[in-house]
C-alpha cells in the first residue's frame, strides 16, 4: 500500500488558486448561486455561496461577523481547526473543534455560525482546509471585522484575545 505525502500549504494555495482573505488566511469562491432571494431586511442576495478556505500554521481568521446570513464551516483536510463563536451581545465564546470524523470521533466535521454572530478560527497544525457555505449568499457589504469597529460597538464581556 502506498501513501501520498500530505501537500504543503503553498501547494494547496497554488492548486486551488487561493487569494488572501481580509480576515486572514486564503480563499477562493467555489460557487455563487444564480438563484436570487430577498432577505427580511430587504437586501437582495444570491441563495448560496461557498468558498474553499485555508489557514496556515500561525494564521488566524480574525474576529468577524456576517450580517443576515448563516455560515456553515465544513472540515475538508489537514490539521484540526478551532472555531470560536460569540453571540452578537457578547459573553463567553463557544469553542468548536472541527476535524475529520474518522480521525477523531469526538470532533465535529461541521459547525454553523448563526447570522450576526462573531467568529474567529485557527489551525491547530501546519494547515487546515475547510469549506464555508453562506446562505443567503455572501456579500462583503454584510461583512465586518471587529478590529475595524469602534470599541463601543464591540461585544460586551467577551475575552476576544483567544485568537
Amino acid at each position: 500500500m502506498s501513501s501520498t505525502p500530505e501537500p504543503s500549504a503553498e501547494e494547496l494555495i497554488a492548486r486551488f488558486a487561493l487569494q488572501p482573505h481580509p480576515e486572514g488566511g486564503w480563499y477562493r469562491e467555489w460557487h455563487r448561486s444564480g438563484l436570487r432571494i430577498t432577505r427580511q431586511d430587504g437586501a437582495e442576495r444570491c441563495g448560496l455561496t461557498t468558498i474553499l478556505f485555508l489557514l496556515e500554521a500561525g494564521q488566524i481568521s480574525r474576529w468577524h461577523r456576517v450580517k443576515g446570513a448563516d455560515e456553515a464551516w465544513q472540515f475538508l483536510d489537514g490539521a484540526p481547526l478551532e472555531l470560536c463563536c460569540l453571540p452578537p451581545e457578547g459573553g463567553a465564546p463557544l469553542r468548536r473543534l472541527l476535524n475529520a470524523p474518522l480521525r477523531d470521533p469526538a470532533a465535529d466535521p461541521m459547525a454553523v455560525v448563526p447570522a450576526g454572530w462573531w467568529q474567529a478560527a485557527r489551525s491547530l497544525g501546519d494547515w487546515s482546509l475547510v469549506s464555508c457555505a453562506v446562505g443567503p449568499g455572501f456579500s462583503f457589504d454584510d461583512f465586518s471585522l471587529l478590529r475595524d469597529l469602534p470599541a463601543e460597538q464591540h461585544p460586551q464581556g467577551a475575552d476576544l484575545t483567544l485568537l
